[in-house]
């Protein structure tokens, strides 16, 4: 940058945020608090004296960002770009907390009323300190596979338009075994684990196209796909 850029005051600072439309997990003002840092001022201040490094690392903290940049253009504004994290689900554990998960597996803590939509995952799940410091729920370094598994399990279901709309909540109960809540009629799936739960899903969407419409979406409480080549339901 030459000298007499650096001599030049700052005249103003834009914020850029990508996705924000989509998702709103960090706001403008919080990247401008975090810019202006304990200095309580960036306008008026010559551009050599404005650490574009230092603006970088505070924003950085924010967990809901992959990255943050900062930069100086030679019209004396300070621009600050920021790329949002990608959520893919929402979970709730039973033991408290509320949190997204990204595409990468990385957990971000739920901070402010904005909810995407996006399926929820609640009942016994675990959010421990090394994913809360950034650990991926795919590292091999992480014990726990519930998440991992469950992680794949909406990535497929993501996908595929039907399920997608069709399943809503998923709960794991205290044997890890999955439950789906679906939109659409008033019961219980079981599905088991998530080992070959392609195929229990095909299962459950064959029982759909053919039994459902004949015998009613609420005849039954629940739908137990957890078994070998069949499906075992209760009557409500």
């Amino acid at each position: 940058m030459a000298g007499s850029v650096k001599a030049k005051p700052c005249i103003g600072v834009e914020i850029s945020i990508k996705d924000s439309s989509d998702y709103h997990l960090v706001t403008k003002r919080q990247l401008l608090n975090l810019a202006y840092g304990n200095s309580g001022k960036i306008l008026g201040r010559k551009v050599k004296d404005i650490s574009v490094s230092d603006i970088e690392n505070k924003i950085n903290v924010l967990r809901e960002l992959k990255v943050a940049e900062a930069y100086v253009t030679i019209d004396g504004i300070l621009h600050i770009y920021a790329d949002q994290r990608d959520p893919v689900m929402r979970v709730i554990p039973d033991g408290g907390g509320d949190f997204f998960i990204d595409n990468e597996g990385v957990v971000v803590r739920k901070r402010n009323l904005y909810t995407p939509r996006l399926h929820v995952i609640g009942g016994n799940v675990n959010i421990t300190s090394a994913m809360l410091n950034g650990v991926s729920v795919l590292d091999t370094s992480i014990k726990s596979t519930v998440l991992k598994d469950i992680y794949h399990f909406v990535e497929y279901i993501n996908d595929d338009d039907f399920w997608s709309a069709q399943i809503d909540q998923i709960y794991v109960d205290h044997n890890d075994e999955l439950d789906l809540i679906p939109r659409v009629g008033n019961q219980r799936v079981h599905l088991g684990s998530t080992e070959d739960f392609r195929g229990k899903l095909r299962k459950l969407e064959a029982f759909y196209d053919k039994v459902m419409p004949e015998v009613g979406w609420n005849k039954y409480s629940l739908i137990n796909l957890e078994y070998r080549d069949q499906i075992v339901c209760k009557r409500r």
